[in-house]
């Protein structure tokens, strides 16, 4: 199993690929979409990484895959400015996902 990242931020992108993470960099709506694709298409990528400004701004294409109980699994990181989450953002996950209150 691999992680695959999704970037808007060349930091971000250069970061993970010195941690041996392979990616693409994406500002529009057509890059994001090849970038999953190229992604769910790859048996080896379990994981994609994609940066919380790409996954709210694009969600009708991240949101499929949140949802989905199948690979990969699609985990939204804060790129170098830092989190946009609210406090409880992982307990919510968590409850909807799995339906338990934590």
């Amino acid at each position: 199993m691999e992680f695959f990242v999704i970037s808007d931020n060349t930091d971000t992108l250069t970061g993970m690929r010195l941690a041996g993470i392979p990616g693409r960099l994406a500002h529009t709506r057509d890059e994001v979409a090849a970038a999953l694709e190229a992604a769910v298409g790859d048996t080896r990528v379990g994981v994609v990484l994609m940066t919380e400004k790409l996954a709210v701004e694009y969600s009708e294409l991240s949101e499929p895959l949140k949802g989905s109980k199948g690979r990969p699994l699609l985990i939204e990181i804060p790129d170098r400015h830092g989190s946009g989450r609210a406090k409880d953002s992982i307990t919510r996950y968590v409850r909807d996902a799995i339906g338990v209150k934590v």
